[in-house]
């Protein structure tokens, strides 16, 4: 049979990430085509456009932006001629009757927001209005310049009547994670803390987000959007060796286990058992559900924290005490495994599968066999029962990013297998900072079968270089009848159509989705950082370079092809 083509070398790409490749949102060049890849612009979109989510993928339709001023905030108060106002609210009102703000495009947050029904009183936990995105009712996420001091913070709560406030980086935090960067080098006003604030009852969230929209401390305030999973050498490791472990197999794997759209991983490990396997020295975070650490076939290859022992603690100083093997930002505590049965559709069920296929622990004679029979996984848990928010989100990124400053932990990238909710410009600042430390975001294109370049689903659909956007494919080489496309937004694609892995009370068991496809991206890239010194974009580039080109995917993706770890060690 004949050996897969490769295609020539992209344009040539600089692993470290300066100011100019930064600031670059809108276009970006990944190989030497006139035309080059297009995402969003941070803090800007389209006249004309909004998001739309559907159960797990979200997208995009046309729709007029909507304008505000404050007459229109101020009437939703108004009552048989008498102006109703908390006292809380008293401060906002008082600054816009005297011009402290002018009737403006509600455009702080890149879109027009849904109508709420928040102000009940309650958290209503989400909002579900049809054709839109959801978020937290009554939260509002709020970023300020590194220049707003204490008071200009009160101000800006009480403008909104904030009853708390909950921070999700300090500007101490984000000087230490941005140090040495462009995101902080040469810039006249950086950014500083972003906190999480609760609204009170009577104020919709896109009533707060015009209220703030141009005060002079605020950089961005945005609802706390709602994001789900994505889900839909030779081993021993019975399921791979008795063909259901397409996604692991090649040309030439072996009787019975061949298979030419697979990831070639195995082709791989055939190379080198030393180091063509993995290494425990490469770490991966994987920004999920949670996972069954103890799992027989996951747990030699996850992370117990060296920098903070059970002891009631934070020794490290990372705001998060006995963090072991992660944190789940979920519920706030340092179990980052709550799933208690078995089956696919069980708490951290989806964690548990996304991390097997990224290292399940090879030639153990149990289960089946990750990309890496030896790699180092940290759990960020930060999806739950009714999903995961942007809030949690930036936390759990910023948790990696903290991680490799801290401590220099070789983090090579994160899994990404979630989608939802509109554009967050401090989601989009909390990748940005992962960027500058060379940590590749892995992300899945989404479930609706919708071309990612007329409808963006994000994180995916983010314009940073550091992304890399995987699309589905079957065992025979189709585009999966669920996943998302784009020529020029989603990358690649990768194996997802019914994958086996590992699933929670230590069993097995098939999923699909962009979300299965995802980790076998990851699980690559973890896999050449372990035997070669390239980070960051280079290890990007190179899997770009060597996909395996198929009709399916041509000119459906940036690459028009699939994975193909085997290309890609034998020509980088």
């Amino acid at each position: 049979m004949p050996s897969r083509p490769f295609l020539k070398p992209f344009a040539s790409q600089a692993s470290a990430m300066d100011e100019k490749t930064l600031k670059k949102p809108a276009f970006r060049r990944v190989t030497g085509h006139s035309v080059a890849r297009r995402r969003p612009i941070a803090g800007v979109i389209p006249t004309g456009v909004r998001q739309v989510w559907h159960a797990s993928c979200l997208a995009q339709d046309a729709h007029s932006a909507r304008r505000f001023c404050a007459p229109q905030i101020l009437s939703r108060f108004i009552h048989g001629g008498i102006l109703i106002v908390k006292k809380s609210l008293a401060l906002a009102f008082a600054l816009l009757l005297a011009g402290g703000m002018t009737a403006t495009t509600f455009s702080q947050i890149s879109r027009p927001l849904p109508p709420s029904a928040g102000g009940s009183g309650r958290d209503e936990y989400p909002v579900d209005v049809a054709g839109e995105p959801r978020y937290v009712a009554n939260q509002v996420i709020i970023q300020y310049y590194e220049d707003a001091d204490e008071r200009s913070r009160a101000e800006v709560r009480a403008m909104i009547g904030a009853a708390r406030a909950t921070t999700l980086l300090s500007s101490d935090e984000r000087r230490m994670l941005e140090a040495g960067t462009p995101l902080r080098n040469g810039m006249e006003r950086p950014a500083g803390e972003v906190e999480l604030d609760t609204l009170p009852p009577g104020l919709s969230v896109k009533e707060a987000c015009e209220i703030l929209r141009g005060h002079r401390a605020v950089k961005s305030v945005e609802p706390n959007w709602i994001y789900t999973k994505l889900q839909a050498a030779r081993p021993n490791d019975p399921l791979f060796l008795n063909g259901s472990m397409w996604g692991m197999y090649g040309y030439r794997t072996g009787s019975g286990t061949s298979n030419q759209y697979g990831s070639e991983a195995a082709a791989v490990w055939s190379t080198s058992v030393t180091n063509g396997t993995g290494s425990r020295n490469i770490y991966v975070g994987v920004i999920d559900e949670g996972i069954q650490v103890n799992h027989p076939d996951l747990q030699a290859n996850i992370w117990v924290n060296p920098f903070d022992p059970v002891d009631g603690r934070d020794n490290d100083g990372n705001g998060y005490v006995d963090d072991t093997h992660g944190w789940d930002f979920a519920n706030n505590d340092r179990t980052v495994y709550d799933g208690p049965a078995s089956g696919s559709t069980n708490i951290d069920s989806h964690g548990t599968h996304v991390a097997g296929t990224i290292g399940a622990v090879g030639n153990n004679g149990i289960g089946v066999v990750g990309v890496n029979w030896r790699v180092t996984m940290i759990s960020a848990k930060f999806l739950g029962a009714q999903g995961g928010t942007t809030a949690n989100a930036i936390r759990a990124i910023d948790y990696f990013t903290d991680l490799k400053v801290r401590h220099g932990l070789d983090i090579v990238a994160t899994n990404n297998s979630w989608g939802g909710g509109g554009y967050s410009q401090a989601l989009f600042d909390a990748i940005s900072r992962a960027q500058a430390r060379n940590i590749l975001f892995v992300a899945a294109a989404g479930n609706e079968s919708n071309d990612n370049d007329r409808r963006p689903s994000y994180p995916a659909s983010y314009s940073h270089n550091c992304i890399i956007a995987v699309a589905s494919i079957t065992s025979t080489g189709a585009l999966s009848s669920f996943s998302n496309y784009g020529r020029t937004s989603v990358d690649l694609g990768a194996p997802g159509s019914n994958i086996q892995s590992t699933l929670p009370a230590s069993r097995y068991g098939s999923l699909s989705g962009t979300s299965m496809a995802t980790p076998h991206v990851t699980g690559v890239v973890a896999l050449y950082a372990a035997r070669r010194s390239a980070r960051g974009l280079t290890i990007k580039n190179n899997i770009m370079n060597s996909v395996y080109r198929i009709s399916s995917l041509n000119g459906r993706c940036v690459s028009n092809g699939t994975l193909d770890a085997n290309a890609l060690f034998r020509n980088y």
